[in-house]
């Protein structure tokens, strides 16, 4: 059986707030993140407090509405007000350049601002606040339905192997790929996930190791350089990944080491999927040539980051604690460049480090996305069905909005 009740939500309105839960610091402390304005939702989207494409799209939608209900409630003019919407809506969509979901929520809500400006500006604030809880809800619809085509495809007894974390917290809520296996899982057919660590921010360690542990989804922690060697043994029967751009001709951009896999696939003669909704399908891009990849701070590469809480064992360690923390956080004076903060946290206190593990002043790049070729891919799995060669088509039919639940291609 597959238990998602463990599992939290992922961003949610609550109080007029945009609600989320800090990715950035799990497994191992659960932070709650509280935005009140539509900036601590950008800042968050940067620093990866909610990441995931599909997530990324629900984040835009909510953080426009976010700011309609605070900044653009003392907007009293409905032209200057969806100026305003726009420029807000195009800043969000900015903060990061690769996944296509990020900039279709943006633009959904420009649009349906837009479409409903003749309702009048005090009628059109609530308005779009409801279609951003739409834009939420329908995710989570969406992956159930993705889940469902996908999990037809696996095979009773599988051993599936995912890169990254397209699970739940990826997503409104359930997932794409880890939806896949959910789904699967709860039919009986999964033996067991390998789970890529996905360096250098390693989400699938952090992110997708937590979740199927939480799901009760049996799995095995291995590192990115291992997926050959366990392909080879005969121990893969499937590669299931998310995406975060999908090109009109089946080019599929995802977390960096995707297309190795995607190699590594078809020379071991593994079916290679990829499971993400058909907003993430960019039909305006004709090939993954074209698909900006973002890169990231070096210190991903050059050092780790690491987050948990301290609780002391002895008075002395609480007086000392007590004594560092007690004007708000404490930055500990730290040789080769690592860094170390000291917040208190409750009874306890809670540490934030990154620690350098390259020599100073190296050269570092770091893309956090890499391009696999249509030629590639066995199929694209999404809530209207799955795609297969040739991708010109069926991803177009995909996109349709038909609602239709098939086989494409």
């Amino acid at each position: 059986m597959v238990d998602l009740g463990k599992i939290p939500p992922t961003i949610w309105w609550e109080d007029g707030t945009v609600r989320m839960i800090d990715q950035s610091r799990l497994p191992l402390v659960g932070d709650l993140l509280v935005c009140n304005g539509y900036e601590g939702v950008c800042s968050a989207i940067a620093g990866m407090a909610v990441r995931g494409a599909p997530a990324l799209g629900v984040a835009a939608a909510l953080a426009v509405a976010l700011w309609s209900e605070t900044a653009g409630a003392a907007i009293t003019d409905l032209r200057y007000y969806l100026g305003e919407l726009d420029r807000v809506a195009d800043e969000i969509a900015a903060t990061r350049p690769t996944a296509v979901n990020l900039m279709w929520g943006a633009e959904r809500m420009k649009r349906f601002a837009r479409d409903n400006a003749d309702a009048g500006l005090d009628a059109l604030r609530p308005l779009v606040l409801e279609e951003a809880l739409r834009v939420r809800a329908e995710d989570e619809e969406r992956n159930r339905a993705l889940g469902a085509h996908g999990a037809a495809l696996i095979e009773p007894g599988s051993r599936i192997l995912t890169h990254c974390n397209a699970g739940s917290l990826a997503t409104a809520y359930f997932g794409t790929a880890l939806g896949v296996i959910f789904t699967a899982h709860a039919e009986g057919k999964i033996a067991q996930v390998w789970v890529d660590e996905t360096r250098p921010v390693l989400q699938g360690a952090r992110l997708t190791a937590w979740e199927l542990r939480m799901a009760g989804v049996p799995f095995r922690l291995i590192c990115d350089n291992m997926a050959a060697s366990i392909m080879r043994s005969g121990w893969v029967d499937a590669v299931i990944v998310g995406a975060d751009r999908i090109a009109a001709n089946g080019d599929v951009a995802n977390k960096i080491g995707t297309y190795g896999l995607a190699v590594l696939c078809k020379e071991h003669g593994i079916p290679f999927y990829v499971a993400a909704p058909s907003s993430t399908v960019d039909l305006t891009l004709a090939s993954g040539d074209e698909i900006v990849i973002e890169e990231r701070d070096p210190r991903e590469v050059t050092g780790f980051t690491v987050s948990g809480v301290i609780e002391p064992r002895t008075s002395i360690e609480t007086k000392a604690l007590d004594a560092l923390t007690e004007a708000g956080p404490y930055s500990l004076g730290m040789t080769k460049g690592h860094q170390m903060e000291l917040t208190r946290k409750g009874g306890a206190y809670q540490f934030d480090a990154w620690v350098r593990i390259a020599p100073p002043n190296v050269e570092v790049y770091n893309p956090a996305f890499d391009v696999t070729p249509a030629a590639y891919v066995t199929a694209i799995i999404t809530e209207q069905g799955v795609a297969r060669a040739p991708y010109g088509e069926s991803l177009a039919e995909a996109c349709c909005g038909t609602g239709a639940l098939h086989e494409l291609g």
